[in-house]
């Protein structure tokens, strides 16, 4: 008689958590990569490259001269939020001449954290019009690059002219429980809008 595995439940036995893929996007120099690396369990996989005197001149560097080095294709990382969802984040590269990746990283993706410097929102327009326009729930996080809150949420939100009902929220990326929490925004909002039950 052949045995056949059986589908029941291992007694004692803890199910593995869902993997959850998000995006976190915005303009150069916005702390992409410190974000995912501040929360990441494990060493985080970054592809920052010295910057040269030519992308220095691409790239509008000079609003951010403490900044050497830039992503050249994604950061990844990953944190385990509960024994139920463990998040695999993706940072894209920030600069424009890189936006031909962004579909690929996307891709698969719950949701996406848009970060935005408030000092130069102009740069986060793209990441702001792809996940729009590819219909990718996001959430908006402020840095707050100084510690403090430059402009109003609600100048801030008209300045963007986002839809009231997509999140803005301020967030330090140099903070692990802030980025955590920014995070856990992306989760809910997504969650919100699927219709999906919240476990």
């Amino acid at each position: 008689m052949d045995s056949k595995p059986s589908a029941e439940p291992v007694p004692g036995a803890t199910r593995a958590p869902v993997p959850v893929k998000i995006v976190i996007a915005g303009g150069f120099g916005v702390g992409k990569t410190t974000a995912v690396s501040v929360i990441s369990e494990i060493p985080p996989l970054t592809t920052e490259a010295a910057i040269t005197s030519v992308a220095a001149d691409i790239d509008r560097t000079g609003q951010v001269p403490a900044k050497t080095t830039t992503t050249v294709a994604l950061d990844f990382g990953c944190i385990t939020i509960d024994q139920e969802i463990k998040l695999y984040l993706f940072g894209t590269p920030g600069q424009d001449r890189f936006g031909f990746m962004w579909h690929d990283l996307a891709y698969g993706a719950l949701g996406a954290l848009v970060i935005v410097d408030a000092r130069r929102i102009d740069d986060c327009y793209p990441a702001v019009d792809y996940f729009e326009k590819v219909g990718l729930p996001f959430v908006v996080a402020i840095n707050l690059c100084d510690g403090v809150l430059t402009h109003d949420l609600a100048d801030l939100r008209w300045a963007l002219a986002i839809d009231p009902a997509i999140p803005l929220i301020t967030f330090d990326a140099r903070d692990r429980l802030s980025v955590r929490d920014a995070l856990l925004s992306v989760l809910r909002h997504t969650l919100e809008k699927t219709g999906a039950p919240a476990s």
